[in-house]
């Protein structure tokens, strides 16, 4: 990966607000890798620590099993209920 790739992904998630969330592939489509949704989960997990990580959601609007309790809790912090672990239809 490269590092204007790197960075495409960093600045997409960085915007995300307070209260909004993302999916993976949402974010790899907006930093101009559509279908990488992969690569922006390993971006995070290994470059993310000071973004908004958990602002980013699968695609079916679940957390991430490895990080679901201190996700869930962080989008809870800001708002952002979980119904049975996901993101409501309706706030996709």
């Amino acid at each position: 990966m490269d590092e204007e790739t790197l960075e495409r992904v960093r600045d997409v998630v960085a915007a995300i607000p307070p209260g909004a969330t993302s999916t993976y592939g949402r974010v790899a489509a907006d930093a101009g890798i559509p279908g990488r949704a992969r690569l922006v989960g390993r971006i995070l997990a290994e470059d993310g620590h000071d973004l908004p990580w958990h602002r980013v959601l699968r695609a079916d609007g679940t957390c991430a099993p490895h990080i679901a309790r201190e996700q869930s809790a962080r989008l809870r912090a800001e708002g952002v209920l979980l119904v049975d672990g996901r993101l409501p239809r309706d706030r996709r």
